[in-house]
C-alpha cells in the first residue's frame, strides 16, 4: 500500500519539476521524515513550483510568504488588536497558520524576523503577547535561500539551520527536460490544479511507516561514527544530537521510499550529505559538501 502511494506522489511531482527525480525524493524523504525542508538555490529554479505542487499533492494547506528586508516577526505569526466593541485585544492569525509554509528568500530577512519561525519549527506553536497557539498538524516549512554571496541577505544562524531537518540544492535542468519546460509539458505554473493524491491520514499513516522501519544496532553504530566523525574536524561545527536523530530518521524515509522495511548503509550515505552539510560548514556551501564526502569515505559501515 505504501508503494502504490508513494509511486502516485513521485509520478505527479515530476510533471511539475522536470528531471529533477533525486531532488524529488529527498523533498519527499524529508516530509515524512516529519522534517522542515532548506532549498537553497539561484532564483528561477523551481523553488517555488516544487513546494507547490508538495502542498498539492499531499492535501496540505499553503501559504507563500515572501521575506522580505523589512519584514516584522507580526508580519508572519499574527497580532493582537483591540477590538472597541469586546473592550478586549483580538488576536489576528498571521499566514503562518497553514500546514505547508513556503518561507520564500528567508535569508532576505533580518535575524529578528527569521527567529520568529524558530518556536514554530521546533514546537509546532506560536507565542504572540504571552499567549500561546497551536499551529495546525501537520506543519512543515519549506524555506527559499539565496546564495550568501548574493547581496542583501542575512546568512541564517546554527541554531536555525539545525532545525531543517534538510537541504537540497535542484540545480539547472537537463537540455532534454528544459526543452519539454518550453514547450508547455511542465505542470510548474498550474500547481493549484493538480489532484489531491493523499488526505492527511494517509500521510499520517505514510510517517507512521517511516517510524517502523527497522535499524539494526550495527546501522545505529554506523550513525554515530559518521556523527562523531563530524565532531573530529577542526574546521567545521559538529553534528548535534538533533542531526543524529534527524539522519537516523530521514535514513528510514528513504528505505520506504525504496520499498524497503528496514536500514541498509546506502540509506544513511544517500541522505547524510543532506542532513549534514548545511549544518558543518562555517563559510561556504563547498565547504560543507568536502566535509561530508571526507567523512562518508573515511567512516566504513560497522556490519
Amino acid at each position: 500500500m505504501h508503494n502504490d502511494h508513494i509511486a502516485t506522489i513521485l509520478k505527479q511531482l515530476e510533471t511539475v519539476l522536470l528531471g529533477k527525480p533525486h531532488q524529488i525524493k529527498l523533498a519527499l524523504t524529508c516530509i515524512l521524515a516529519r522534517g522542515h525542508l532548506l532549498i537553497e538555490d539561484l532564483p528561477g529554479m523551481g523553488k517555488t513550483s516544487l513546494s507547490q505542487g508538495l502542498a498539492q499533492t499531499l492535501g496540505l494547506s499553503y501559504q507563500r510568504i515572501q521575506f522580505t528586508n523589512d519584514m516584522l516577526p507580526a508580519d508572519i505569526l499574527g497580532v493582537s488588536i483591540f477590538d472597541k466593541e469586546q473592550t478586549q485585544f483580538v488576536f489576528h492569525p498571521g499566514p503562518i497558520f497553514k500546514q505547508m509554509i513556503l518561507a520564500d528568500e528567508i535569508n532576505r530577512a533580518s535575524p529578528k524576523t527569521q527567529s520568529a519561525l524558530l518556536e514554530a519549527m521546533a514546537e509546532q506553536q506560536i507565542t504572540v503577547d504571552g499567549t500561546t497557539y497551536l499551529l495546525p498538524q501537520p506543519f512543515f516549512v519549506i524555506a527559499t535561500q539565496n546564495p550568501s554571496e548574493q547581496s542583501g541577505t542575512f546568512p541564517l544562524p546554527e541554531s536555525q539551520l539545525d532545525r531543517f531537518m534538510m537541504r537540497i540544492s535542484i540545480g539547472y535542468p537537463d537540455p532534454k527536460a528544459e526543452l519539454a519546460m518550453l514547450k508547455g509539458q511542465d505542470s510548474g505554473s498550474k500547481t493549484d490544479v493538480l489532484p489531491h493524491s493523499l488526505t492527511g491520514l494517509t500521510l499520517q499513516e505514510l510517517q507512521m511507516g517511516t517510524d517502523n522501519v527497522s535499524a539494526s544496532d550495527a546501522l545505529l553504530q554506523y550513525i554515530l561514527a559518521l556523527v562523531n566523525a563530524s565532531r573530529s574536524e577542526p574546521q567545521g561545527s559538529g553534528l548535534s544530537p538533533r542531526a543524529s536523530k534527524a539522519i537516523l530518521q530521514a535514513a528510514k524515509a528513504w528505505a520506504l521510499i525504496h520499498g524497503r522495511a528496514y536500514l541498509v548503509p546506502e540509506d544513511v550515505q544517500a541522505i547524510f550529505p543532506h542532513v549534514a552539510e548545511h549544518r558543518i560548514r562555517q563559510y561556504s556551501q563547498q565547504q560543507g559538501e568536502a566535509l561530508s564526502a571526507k567523512i562518508l569515505n573515511r567512516v566504513n559501515p560497522i556490519l
